[in-house]
């Protein structure tokens, strides 16, 4: 069997942390901003931790061997 590929796209969006919690940057800031209100723009800055189902779920299926740490 060829090896497990980390997916390149989830390699730049994605960061594990030491204990195993997935990193995102928040969601909605790419566009539109003028419509969005101070306290989400706020709000939204940097990164969050993603909810356990949801982190496990990147890391099994694109970061399998641990985001090219």
């Amino acid at each position: 069997m060829p090896k497990m590929k980390t997916k390149a796209a989830a390699k730049k969006r994605f960061k594990i942390t030491g204990t195993g919690k997935v990193l995102a940057a928040a969601a909605g800031k790419r566009h539109g901003m003028i419509k969005r209100s101070n306290k989400f723009i706020r709000d939204a800055r940097g990164t969050m931790v993603l909810a356990e189902p949801d982190g496990k779920k990147v890391v099994k299926n694109f970061l399998p061997n641990g985001g090219g740490i």
